[in-house]
């Protein structure tokens, strides 16, 4: 006889413990399966452990910079294994919480081990155990897509997933892809003191960006010292010239060990899961969530997909993936983004005006040595709404919230315009921007 569930959580992303824990207190039977780690990529090798080394990695240059402050710091050493371990450190911390919560619990019940469909009827194996369920969520997430380059075979590539366990400061790294991830830790490596190289097979890099952006962040990564090449089309791994390569070039998702063709659930030519905007699967009572059901793989997408399933399964199904969804790029300065970009504004034929203000005119920017950047943002013919906005700035990632807020309020940047904000601070440049 197999366990018998309301609910089994496949995976133990963003979107699986919350909702486990909250299925189970509305009375279902509730199992969550995990293979290895709970808290997914984010917690794991992403978001956790990836800024608190970039952090680490702007301490050393504020370090290198400290004469512009008028201080004297002779010598700046990097500890590059050190970095790591306090990066681990923070991860495992984060993880430990997880899987303390899931202690002594029986609903919901953790499951230790890859689980997969065994056919019709929700029937799984989860580990060693054979398991039923009612409902199936998979939260199963993504990995590193691999390309195909001749002789990358026979390299220790780095890459999103492994690059704590590479604990040797790389001489000469290639990055192979210049969008986020790539730029994050390219940044981050130049920092550390690698010769860094990003190889980009687009005509530029972030290319889901307008061209000024894009610009801009390749313009302040080269003061660094970071070379770039674009339309670069890789036809060996020995062209490179570097003693590592780090693979950033794309995700594809972990639905192809786990039998969805056994139930029947469609998946993309990529094998991303189809969905509603309910976050239903073509098969009634399995459903998908986090970076597995295509469009935009975010942690904080993820963690919404929580309380988008919350709703649909134990309430009033209101919640959907109707919602407007930021992001964020963690170079320094920072990109924080929301809506629209100028080139997809102009591409839809709406009527609106594009407002731009310049970081180097913001007091609190000089004051603290980052001036570098702008605050650029679209704004609708007529009512004032925020159509799309682009922060690239220092703390970028903060300032663009008040862009999100109103968005999300429906309301008018004269709201932003009108209000006091307090001098001197960063915010005065989004205030600026729509002034």
């Amino acid at each position: 006889m197999s366990d018998q569930y309301d609910v089994l959580i496949v995976g133990g992303g963003q979107a699986g413990p919350p909702l486990a824990r909250d299925l189970a207190k509305t009375g279902r039977k509730v199992a969550l399966a995990e293979r290895k780690y709970l808290g997914g990529s984010c917690v794991n090798f992403g978001c956790t452990p990836t800024k608190a080394a970039i952090a680490s990695a702007r301490l050393a240059h504020l370090a290198r910079r400290a004469a512009d402050f008028g201080l004297r710091i002779p010598h700046v050493e990097v500890d590059f294994p050190a970095v790591l371990r306090r990066a681990n450190a923070i991860a495992l911390e984060s993880r430990t919480g997880l899987d303390k919560s899931f202690e002594n619990s029986g609903n919901p019940k953790l499951l230790r081990g890859h689980a997969r469909f065994l056919g019709p009827g929700f029937e799984l194996q989860v580990g060693s155990t054979q398991v039923s369920a009612k409902q199936v969520v998979l939260d199963t997430g993504t990995r590193t897509a691999i390309p195909k380059i001749p002789g990358l075979e026979k390299v220790a590539y780095i890459h999103s997933g492994n690059w704590l366990e590479h604990p040797q400061l790389p001489e000469r790294l290639a990055m192979i892809g210049g969008n986020y991830i790539g730029l994050e830790m390219a940044q981050f490596y130049r920092r550390m003191g690698s010769q860094v190289a990003v190889w980009e097979n687009s005509p530029r890099i972030a290319m889901h960006e307008d061209e000024e952006v894009s610009t801009a962040i390749q313009q302040f990564l080269e003061h660094e010292g970071i070379e770039f090449h674009v339309n670069a089309h890789i036809q060996s791994i020995e062209q490179l010239r570097a003693t590592h390569v780090f693979l950033a070039t794309g995700r594809t998702p972990n639905t192809d060990d786990l039998g969805l063709e056994t139930v029947g659930v469609e998946t993309t030519p990529h094998g991303f899961v189809k969905i509603d905007k309910r976050l239903a699967t073509n098969v009634p009572g399995i459903w998908a969530a986090g970076d597995i059901r295509g469009g935009p793989l975010f942690t904080h997408t993820s963690w919404d997909d929580y309380r988008i399933l919350l709703s649909q399964m134990a309430g009033d199904g209101s919640r959907t993936t109707d919602r407007i969804v930021p992001y964020a790029m963690f170079t320094d300065p920072e990109l924080g983004r929301v809506g629209l970009t100028e080139h997809d504004a102009r591409e839809k034929g709406l009527k609106f005006r594009v407002s731009r203000f310049e970081m180097k005119r913001n007091g609190k920017a000089r004051e603290i040595g980052e001036p570098e950047g702008f605050v650029k943002v679209l704004l609708e013919e007529g009512t004032g709404k925020v159509l799309g906005a682009a922060v690239l700035a220092v703390e970028g990632a903060e300032l663009v919230h008040m862009f999100i807020d109103i968005m999300n309020a429906g309301a008018s940047s004269t709201v932003i315009r009108d209000a006091i904000h307090i001098h001197p601070t960063l915010a005065e440049a989004v205030q600026s921007a729509v002034t």
